[in-house]
């Protein structure tokens, strides 16, 4: 058998693993996802009116405001959800079953794409939910395209992907599971401060650099004229940009914290 094959074959049994245990603790994933709906429903429903004000020209009342609010959400669910994944790594590398992976045969990256590859599904899975929820509600996006639709889709893989192995650099470096969950909160933090709520322009000027200059914005603005068909400028590079710079940056890290002498 070929190295690769046996990556390959290793990962995909790590890949079942995971997503085994996510299957028989779903409260994890539930609670993570709890918080995107419930900011959905109550930027909707109680401040739909009065934030959608601050649209400007696209002011509409709550409809108008539930679809700029969608891509934003969407991105805070991935965001969310993989905090789970560094919860994951951290209980991994604590409770012992790393040590006993190091003892075996097996392909020794194949731990990690096991949980990166699994977050990714579990990531695009949440976002789907949450989408249901936002048609439940009367999110449509009637002039989006296929072409465009599955470019959105990929999108939110890719930032998926990005944010899932900085999760996972994360999960290495935390002592224990509920050190974890704390460090990875900025991944749900920084879509709070992005235009995922109202506009950058609408913000004051001293926090306008904050929103801008993050990878929720751009990611956000892309997602947003690829459903909405709003204007994508420079976004669609910059979040790609970012994507692939987050990406390399947290496997590099992720794999030097892996592969390093346990203490």
């Amino acid at each position: 058998m070929s190295s690769l094959s046996f990556a390959v074959r290793d990962s995909a049994t790590m890949l079942r693993r995971n997503l085994l245990h996510a299957r028989r603790y779903p409260s994890l994933t539930l609670n993570l996802l709890l918080t995107p709906v419930m900011l959905l429903l109550l930027f909707v429903y109680i401040f739909g009116d009065v934030m959608s004000a601050g649209l400007g020209g696209a002011g509409g009342g709550r409809s108008a405001y539930l679809a700029y609010l969608v891509p934003g959400i969407l991105m805070l669910t991935i965001g969310g959800t993989t905090i789970g994944s560094a919860v994951s790594v951290a209980t991994d590398m604590t409770e012992g079953i790393i040590a006993r992976f190091r003892t075996m045969p097996i392909h020794r990256g194949s731990v990690l794409i096991g949980h990166v590859v699994g977050s990714v599904i579990q990531c695009v899975m949440s976002v789907v939910l949450v989408g249901a929820v936002a048609v439940a509600i009367g999110f449509r996006s009637v002039d989006a395209t296929a072409v465009e639709w599955l470019l959105a889709l990929g999108l939110l893989a890719l930032v998926s992907l990005a944010l899932t192995w900085i999760a996972v650099g994360m999960g290495l470096t935390s002592p224990n599971a509920e050190a974890a969950s704390n460090n990875a909160l900025p991944l749900m933090i920084l879509p709070l401060l992005s235009s995922a709520f109202v506009p950058v322009d609408a913000m004051p000027g001293w926090f306008q650099p904050v929103a801008d200059y993050q990878p929720f914005t751009p990611a956000i603005e892309t997602l947003r004229g690829l459903l909405l068909g709003t204007g994508i400028g420079n976004n669609g590079w910059i979040a790609v940009a970012w994507c692939l710079g987050l990406a390399v940056l947290g496997y590099l890290w992720s794999k030097s914290l892996f592969h390093r002498d346990p203490k």
